[in-house]
């Protein structure tokens, strides 16, 4: 997070500059940014603080509340943008209204509230039904549990017109899915179709078939010619940051795609930016460091003996999995390009503070894991083995490994 405050310090006077020239104003100060990014990063403390303090049995007891309210805000930002088209409330662009705008005070986004949400709803309520053994019930399981994440996903993706943020909360739940251990068979089946309503929202959507032609046109997509308009102009300028970087990078304060060549340079772009400040070394070490952080959340799903805990957490890794591989992958040209937030590094407090928060809760869980792998049970009544994926078994004497 610090490191984010360094780099919109650094390309933040940059970014006001290509904004007021765009919309021929000087509202943006050289450090409109770097006070914005510093506001959230404080408040996505204060965020992880309270969820590190708050116990975890509270927060669970109000997961279906969280859930309604993310979805009833999804609601109302619905009606008052695309219904009444109130713009004092309602932030709208390019036909998609994502955000409530709140004047000087920012704006929130409320599919993230919807994130955590889904997260605890489904971490309670799978735990509920492996603890009574209905896990691969269809009627008491399954398919309430399948209605309320299209729900979901029918806000985000259809409605807000959002895919990036769609697939990581399609990874969120997928995530629990795999650590419950919800059996293979139906698995399989919720998988397939996940891949099908996916590229069911590619084809009716003429932005998103552009991207993926973009994608499937590789190097040529790339090297060939185009102007500002066209379709690949996005991740040429991603590849020219990343390439002009080199092993050690430009350094901070002489990034050039900042200066307005590179489209959202500051939030959805930012690893391309950061690859041509600090170079191949820099962001490997970056990514290294998440890396160390997902790994640590796979630790705490593995020492925790609460199938509700290990659910949760299994939800955060896949949040913040998605939203990693997802930013690199299509900066660095090998998945089509979505509007997907680097956690912790782009700009924009609403995904700072909800992870921050959601991690927050990680570090709390992480105060009630054993000191030994918490034994887990096949869905089939064999005997309990040492997987990560599989729900909560009864303690036995057999041989450990431990810490």
């Amino acid at each position: 997070m610090l490191l984010g405050l360094v780099i919109m310090y650094a390309i933040g006077p940059q970014r006001a500059n290509v904004l007021n020239q765009a919309y021929g104003t000087d509202t943006y100060t050289a450090t409109y940014f770097v006070v914005k990014q510093a506001v959230s990063l404080l408040l996505a403390g204060v965020a992880f603080t309270v969820m590190a303090s708050l116990p975890f049995g509270l927060v669970k007891k109000h997961a279906s509340t969280l859930l309604l309210i993310g979805l009833g805000l999804c609601v109302l930002l619905f009606v008052t943008g695309n219904l009444l088209h109130i713009s004092s409330i309602a932030q709208c662009s390019l036909g998609a209204c994502r955000w409530f705008e709140f004047g000087s005070l920012g704006s929130f986004q409320p599919a993230e509230f919807l994130k955590f949400g889904l997260l605890m709803y489904m971490a309670v309520f799978l735990g509920i039904r492996s603890n009574q053994g209905k896990l691969n019930d269809l009627t008491s399981t399954i398919y309430p549990m399948l209605a309320v994440t299209l729900l979901g996903l029918f806000f985000v993706v259809i409605v807000q017109k959002d895919l990036g943020t769609g697939v990581a909360l399609a990874s969120i739940a997928f995530s629990i899915l795999l650590v419950s251990g919800i059996s293979t068979r139906i698995m399989l089946k919720i998988v397939l179709g996940a891949l099908a309503v996916g590229i069911l929202a590619i084809v009716i959507a003429p932005h998103r078939i552009e991207r993926v032609t973009t994608f499937l046109q590789g190097e040529s997509a790339v090297t060939g010619s185009s102007s500002s308009d066209d379709a690949n102009y996005h991740i040429k300028n991603a590849m020219i940051a990343l390439g002009t970087g080199g092993i050690f990078g430009l350094g901070i304060g002489n990034s050039v795609q900042a200066t307005g060549y590179l489209p959202e340079a500051i939030n959805d772009s930012v690893f391309a930016i950061l690859g041509e400040i600090f170079g191949f070394i820099g962001v490997v070490a970056i990514l290294v460091a998440f890396g160390a952080l997902l790994m640590r959340l796979l630790h705490i799903i593995d020492y925790s003996s609460d199938i509700t805990m290990k659910l949760a957490v299994a939800g955060i890794w896949g949040w913040l999995a998605s939203h990693i591989v997802l930013n690199v992958a299509s900066m660095v040209g090998i998945f089509p390009l979505t509007g997907i937030t680097l956690p912790l590094l782009s700009f924009g407090g609403t995904s700072m503070l909800f992870i921050a928060g959601a991690l927050g809760m990680a570090f709390q869980i992480s105060r009630y894991t054993l000191h030994q792998l918490s034994p887990v049970k096949e869905t089939n009544g064999n005997e309990a083995t040492l997987r990560r994926r599989g729900i909560g078994g009864s303690r036995y004497s057999g041989r450990r490994r431990y810490q």
